[in-house]
């Protein structure tokens, strides 16, 4: 490694260090709160530590199981579904110029541009004609009215940034339309799928008013249950769900950064 590039690499780690600690610095309130048994202002840290309201959340009868169990459920299934659709209409949007494009783009965008609520509420009177409310496949459903435009143009970036000819060529070579999809295009658009996946999982992840309203309370998921403990005026048990609730995205955020900063894939060997 030449001089150089050393402190670029270092100033590049101070970087993301920096990045990380003013993403995570949110949660310190939310994790001293959860510890305390009271934690008020102007205190600096709590006057009394106590495991009261994880012991609570984490206990095997503890309602945070089942609405955790719900919200994977749903945001997994979200999120396959919203790529099954995004992938074939991102490269159609992304590869290909067709009159009517911007528009397309645009109502892909309406349901994210409409209030949710009113989303909400126009899509409960059909879910409760098709006998889909108060379940997970109607959930799973509505979810995808904000998840899918987030995937689908994430996805139509991708494939326009994508060197496609690399594909046509490999079928002039003699291979077929499934073997030039998977041995040239897919380890080119991988990472930007695997972003678009991210979205459609956080997405559904956090939703409220939509699992509400079609879910009726019948699907308990973990956006749910923390509003429940909120207006139960339980400061310190609410702060534990709410950690519940998001490090398992962060997670998922933190493991899709690492997954991709690993290296850009290669076809036929050339990066």
């Amino acid at each position: 490694m030449s001089a150089p590039t050393a402190p670029r690499h270092r100033l590049a780690g101070v970087a993301a260090t920096g990045i990380v600690g003013l993403l995570l610095l949110p949660f310190v309130p939310l994790v001293l709160t959860s510890l305390s048994r009271g934690y008020f202002h102007p205190q600096v840290l709590p006057a009394e530590w106590s495991l009261r309201a994880w012991s609570r959340v984490l206990a095997p009868g503890s309602a945070a199981w089942p609405a955790l169990a719900d919200t994977v459920v749903v945001a997994v299934a979200v999120t396959a579904t919203s790529l099954l659709v995004g992938i074939p209409a991102g490269r159609v949007l992304g590869a290909h110029r067709f009159r009517g494009r911007r528009v397309v783009e645009l109502l892909l965008l309406t349901p994210v541009l409409v209030p949710t609520i009113a989303v909400a509420l126009g899509i409960h009177v059909v879910m409760i004609r098709l006998g889909l409310d108060g379940g997970r496949l109607g959930v799973v459903l509505v979810h995808l009215v904000p998840a899918t435009p987030y995937v689908v143009l994430l996805t139509g970036g991708v494939f326009a940034n994508a060197d496609l000819e690399l594909e046509a060529q490999a079928r002039s070579l003699g291979a077929s339309r499934w073997q030039a999809w998977w041995h040239v295009t897919r380890p080119l658009v991988a990472p930007g799928i695997a972003v678009a996946a991210l979205f459609g999982f956080l997405v559904s992840w956090g939703q409220y008013a939509l699992t509400l309203v079609i879910g009726g309370g019948q699907v308990v998921t973990l956006p749910i249950l923390l509003f429940a403990s909120a207006s139960g005026g339980d400061e310190a048990v609410t702060a534990a769900v709410a950690l519940f609730h998001g490090l398992p995205a962060v997670v998922a955020l933190v493991f899709m950064a690492r997954v991709l900063g690993r290296g850009v894939p290669t076809v036929a060997g050339v990066r």
